[in-house]
């Protein structure tokens, strides 16, 4: 069999189950009494609203603004605009764009609507410091971030409380019309206060939380932003709070239905899928070691279940950035299997960003094989000093062995499948 064509009939399966023109037309509310407003952020943010753009009634009214990564828009929608900024690290274009989503909800009634399209890559998209925070000073906190090694939980409790629209605060603003928001997950465990920051959900964080983390991230934040996180009258809406009594959440996908695609696509081919999480965090490098060991144990021992199988995970690792190297956590974890498996025979494998984009570069992965050391090797490519530089980038580029989608406009993180042959 062709592995390779294989490996990406799965991951470009997982990508297809989280198509926003398949998953949002199910899901839409009925059409308001009063206006309808649809405003959002993420990395799939101009492709829902192009489905929801189709399919509301032409003959209700819908307007609105959303907001998407530089390279995701769709072209111009008739009723719904679309403005691309920077993500993982905000711009001014970010912060225009969040100022008049937070103008457009402003002043509504209870007859109104607002459809708020959340997905992953929000929180940076959607990027509105909070009164006395400058731009300036939310891009280096983001940066250091994402340096850090810090999960995204943590991340996002720092950014929630630096913003004026995340963290609850876009539905408190659009308080007491109506408010429907329909996010496709790319966070560990689907919580909708964690997804794009939560902006139209109630957030159980705090400040004192907020200035943990940087505490334990040594993260040395501007002084506007720790007077920020020190002023207890800038604490985010609570559970609880009246603002949220007329919002509701649909998950409309997830990384599990993304998982269960790709588990298809090999059930069909005559291999058995072990999803073995949907939610996998820590170290890109040590959860490479630990699939590595778990590969294994199928090629020796035939456990947990015997070869044919396809290992399928997703979640999202991170990468503590030390080296000098482009960086890319699921490279990182592909260079880290390789090194682990050392060219053990049978074993290929494939990780990547289902929203097409692995770190800050224009790749969404990459692939394994059995020779792939010994294809470094002859090449002069150091298989351990790339992973001591975080190169993983460079090293799969040598190769010619990274996977690339372009954009697809979607986001249900990362899926990784480890495929072991009889």
């Amino acid at each position: 069999m062709n592995e390779r064509a294989f490996l990406r009939a799965m991951f470009d399966a997982a990508v297809a189950a989280a198509n926003p023109a398949i998953v949002v037309p199910p899901h839409l509310p009925p059409p308001p009494k009063g206006r309808t407003i649809v405003v959002g952020a993420g990395k799939a943010a101009a492709s829902m609203a192009a489905a929801v753009d189709a399919h509301w009634p032409a003959n209700r009214s819908l307007t609105g603004l959303v907001v998407t990564r530089y390279g995701y828009g769709v072209g111009p929608l008739r009723r719904i605009e679309v403005v691309e900024a920077s993500h993982p690290v905000p711009d001014a274009a970010g912060v225009g764009a969040a100022q008049k989503i937070l103008d457009l909800v402003h002043g509504l009634g209870p007859d109104d609507l607002v459809l708020c399209l959340i997905s992953g890559g929000g929180s940076a998209l959607l990027s509105l410091p909070a009164p006395g925070v400058s731009l300036a000073d939310k891009q280096a906190i983001n940066r250091a971030l994402l340096k850090s090694g810090a999960n995204i939980d943590d991340m996002n409790c720092v950014r929630k409380h630096l913003s004026a629209i995340k963290g609850g605060r876009l539905a408190a603003a659009a308080a007491p019309a109506q408010v429907v928001s329909l996010i496709i997950s790319d966070v560990p465990g689907d919580d909708p206060s964690v997804i794009a920051s939560g902006p139209t959900v109630p957030d159980a964080s705090t400040l004192a939380e907020a200035r943990a983390v940087l505490k334990r991230y040594a993260i040395a934040a501007p002084p506007s932003a720790l007077e920020r996180l020190n002023d207890e009258a800038a604490e985010t809406p609570k559970p609880g709070d009246l603002v949220f009594a007329r919002s509701s959440i649909r998950m409309i996908a997830t990384p599990q239905a993304s998982l269960e695609a790709a588990a298809e696509v090999a059930r069909q081919a005559g291999f058995q899928p072990l999803i073995l999480g949907d939610a996998l965090e820590g170290e890109a490098a040590e959860v490479g070691r630990v699939m590595s060991g778990i590969a294994r144990q199928v090629v020796v021992h035939g456990q947990p279940a015997p070869a044919p199988c396809v290992l399928i995970s997703g979640g999202e690792t991170t990468v503590t950035v030390r080296g000098q190297g482009r960086g890319g956590r699921n490279v990182e974890f592909l260079l880290s299997l390789a090194v682990e498996l050392n060219g053990l025979e049978r074993v290929y494998a494939i990780a990547g960003d289902t929203d097409g984009v692995d770190g800050a570069e224009e790749v969404a992965g990459a692939i394994v094989t059995p020779d792939t050391l010994f294809r470094a090797a002859v090449l002069g490519v150091g298989a351990k000093e790339s992973l001591a530089d975080n190169d993983g980038h460079g090293f799969f580029e040598a190769l010619g062995d990274q996977v690339i989608t372009g954009p697809t406009l979607t986001n249900v993180n990362d899926f990784r499948a480890i495929l072991i042959n009889a």
